[in-house]
């Protein structure tokens, strides 16, 4: 009489050990993750266009003192000709001092608008 022996099936190992350790993962990085406050609404951010070449052909330069500068003139009578001959449509294209104040910045900026213009381009280098 010929008896075999059953085949011996193979132990599955158990996965619980591995379920212990993402479970733990998962809680310390829950525990360390710093959870910011949602966004009040949605905001689209500008975007910076490299090796496009400046829309506007009118400069107006700023010093680090918040001096304007047109076409040769400063002070009060550069902003008054910018004013002048300048369409307010055109994109503007300001070119400020790095050590300029945000707040005088801010200033010109304000009093660009209430003259009428309507689009203005802040240069950065690179």
């Amino acid at each position: 009489m010929n008896i075999r022996r059953p085949r011996q099936r193979q132990a599955r190992e158990s996965i619980v050990p591995m379920i212990n350790v993402v479970f733990l993962l998962l809680i310390f990085f829950m525990i360390s993750a710093r959870i910011t406050p949602p966004e009040p609404f949605e905001v689209t951010l500008p975007t910076a266009r490299e090796a496009e070449p400046p829309v506007s052909e009118a400069t107006l330069y700023i010093n680090r003192d918040g001096l304007p500068g047109y076409q040769g003139l400063t002070g009060v009578p550069a902003m008054e000709l910018l004013v002048e001959l300048r369409d307010k449509r055109d994109p503007l294209q300001v070119r400020g001092d790095a050590h300029l104040e945000a707040a005088k910045l801010a200033a010109l900026l304000k009093e660009l608008a209430r003259a009428g213009f309507v689009r203005v381009e802040l240069m950065v280098s690179e």
